[in-house]
């Protein structure tokens, strides 16, 4: 298959690095959000700043993070770089659908289900143990992917583990 060239790789690493920023640093907002604002004894405003992170989530995280997962195809695929040619290249593909598929598949219902319980509760949803467990598993788990997230920022800067023995 033809490999693009210069400016095309360009472009492409362009939008694959600001679709990782975006991603990134919505999950850092987020959980910075969620940190301070969501144990508001006031109900309206905890149903505010659970649905401000829900439309974060929506409207920044999803997309941002489905164009990292497609744009970080379309590198592996349309340049030299391929999909297992390097060790560094493995790990992020790896990480990066464990993150899509961990965030889809629990940090998505249970931040779902934290703003549901907020908006039909208010402050009450602050002695609801279901959405105090959703909100710490947010916490916990959400820190825990920025934290990855970080972490492939320097894997992509440092290039670790060089080349596989194998190629393509």
């Amino acid at each position: 298959m033809k490999k693009l060239g210069i400016k095309g790789r360009g472009w492409l690493k362009g939008f694959h690095v600001f679709f990782s920023c975006a991603w990134l640093g919505t999950a850092l907002s987020m959980m910075l959000v969620m940190l301070l604002k969501s144990t508001l004894p006031n109900g309206d405003e905890l149903y505010a700043s659970m649905a401000s992170i829900k439309l974060m989530d929506d409207f920044i995280i999803i997309p941002a993070a489905l164009g990292s997962l497609i744009t970080g195809l379309l590198i592996c695929w349309l340049t030299n770089w391929g999909f297992t040619r390097f060790n560094w290249v493995v790990v992020k593909w790896v990480v990066t659908i464990a993150l899509v598929l961990f965030g889809t598949f629990w940090l998505g219902p249970w931040l779902n289900g934290a703003t549901a319980i907020a908006d039909a509760e208010r402050a009450m949803a602050l002695k609801n143990s279901t959405y105090l467990h959703f909100r710490q598993m947010n916490l916990i788990f959400g820190s825990g992917q920025a934290l990855i997230l970080v972490i492939l920022v320097f894997i992509t800067a440092l290039k670790p583990w060089g080349r596989r023995g194998g190629s393509d």
